[in-house]
């Protein structure tokens, strides 16, 4: 059995009983959970059950969400990884979307959301409706969230980096549904991650639920009047967890604690859930908060704007894409041309934005080149020129290492790029060959 921190399992002794806590040392003699969820903005669930070379078993924490074989290796470089067809993502770490119930049309933001994996099941359950928000504060692990967000085809997000308290602040009352996935000691991480057991101290428990319990409070100002917050950790402690809620509660008489609605993991303060490797996943807890008063909607009404390069844009658009799959609502940005999704936006200065929408293209010595970021939002039937490899083709090696590779002679122009019918990016077909335009900051080495 792994060496636990000294302190650890008389903190554990105040939300297990001594039998589940004689299971949970057991616990570690055995494999740690390992899962996916498929991406359903980019693969359906059957068709990424025919196309992975794993088995796939169902897990109880979403319906998208599934465990995988401990043996399985190289997920990271399978085509359809790549592609965005699925996000890896330990099982229980699923559950907290899932209690905040995401609507299509929602306005929802997820406000501590690096690297991305709750983000993207947010988006998933939007379908490219409504608006999604994903914020994180330190910078370089914002721009892995942007990656992951244009990997996995989002077209409806604004992508920040900014302090909770400022940006809560800003959207006072915006949105319908809040996720705070909180920054915690990592307890629920124990099995499969030596550094969260050698980072763990009593008194780094104690300083997360201070600082968990203040971005709680900002997360309660960008949320509207009957709106639900989602409180979620993936440790044990009642410091972090129940106490961080309980405090919540007594300042905010407007905010009641109402049941998650679901059936997986055990109870904690009758309503908000805990899961324990016993329950099917490493650890995790989620409240869910109900705002008192009546929701309303956001007014989505704006106006676009025409611009010569705006005009330029949207020629390039209808010569590459079938119907302006993703609106007509265009914004410049300095020399980038943005698709922003058909919501409701604030006014987004001064508030750490990295992206907002889909980055269409750059205009570069007086034309409009076009952005991985639209290709990788793109199905088959939305483009005009596209290959469709499979996933053992062994042009697709090339293709992630920015080579070019083979194409239809017929094929001209900018051209999209998809494995098994999921798309990966982009390239320009010119006499028989496509030019990579494949990112260089993703080729694979």
């Amino acid at each position: 059995m792994k060496n636990l921190p000294e302190g650890f399992l008389e903190k554990l002794r105040a939300v297990l009983s001594p039998e589940e806590c004689l299971e949970y040392i057991s616990a570690f003699d055995k494999e740690y959970y390992r899962g996916i969820r498929v991406n359903t903005l980019k693969c359906s669930v059957s068709r990424a059950k025919e196309l992975l070379p794993f088995e796939l078993t169902e897990a109880p924490f979403s319906d998208k969400g599934f465990y995988i074989p401990f043996e399985t290796q190289g997920l990271g470089n399978l085509p359809l990884h790549r592609a965005g067809a699925f996000y890896a993502q330990e099982p229980s770490a699923m559950s907290a979307v899932t209690v905040l119930d995401v609507q299509k049309g929602d306005y929802v933001l997820d406000l501590c959301a690096a690297p991305g994996g709750k983000s993207t099941q947010i988006a998933a359950e939007l379908d490219g409706t409504g608006l999604l928000w994903s914020n994180e504060i330190v910078k370089n692990r914002a721009n892995i969230l942007l990656s992951n967000i244009e990997r996995m085809g989002v077209v409806n997000a604004v992508v920040s980096s900014c302090r909770p308290d400022r940006l809560c602040s800003a959207l006072e009352g915006f949105f319908d549904k809040v996720l705070v996935d909180a920054p915690c000691s990592g307890e629920g991480m124990f099995r499969k991650d030596e550094t969260a057991v050698s980072e763990w101290s009593p008194e780094h428990s104690k300083s997360c639920g201070e600082r968990q319990l203040a971005i709680l409070e900002s997360a309660a100002q960008a949320l509207k009047e009957g709106g639900t917050l989602v409180y979620s950790t993936c440790t044990f402690s009642r410091e972090e967890n129940e106490e961080v809620i309980e405090r919540f509660l007594d300042s905010h008489k407007d905010f009641e604690l109402v049941d998650c609605g679901v059936s997986f993991g055990r109870r904690a303060l009758g309503k908000a859930v805990r899961i324990t490797p016993m329950d099917g996943g490493e650890g995790h807890f989620a409240a869910k908060l109900k705002k008192s008063g009546e929701l309303y909607g956001n007014d989505p009404t704006f106006s676009r704007i025409d611009t010569p390069q705006v005009r330029a844009a949207l020629k390039l658009y209808d010569e590459i894409f079938k119907d302006r799959p993703f609106g007509e609502r265009f914004e410049e940005v300095s020399d980038k041309l943005l698709l922003l999704p058909d919501a409701a936006i604030p006014a987004l200065h001064g508030l750490g934005v990295l992206r907002a929408g889909l980055l269409f293209g750059e205009v570069k010595k007086n034309r409009i080149e076009p952005c991985h970021s639209v290709f990788a939002a793109a199905r088959p039937d939305q483009v005009r020129s596209f290959i469709d490899l499979q996933s053992g083709d062994p042009r697709l090696a090339k293709f992630f290492h920015g080579e070019e590779i083979e194409a239809d002679e017929r094929l001209k122009g900018f051209t999209a790029v998809f494995v098994d019918g999921v798309s990966a990016g982009f390239g320009k077909a010119v006499g028989g060959t496509l030019k990579n335009r494949y990112p260089k900051g993703l080729r694979s080495l």
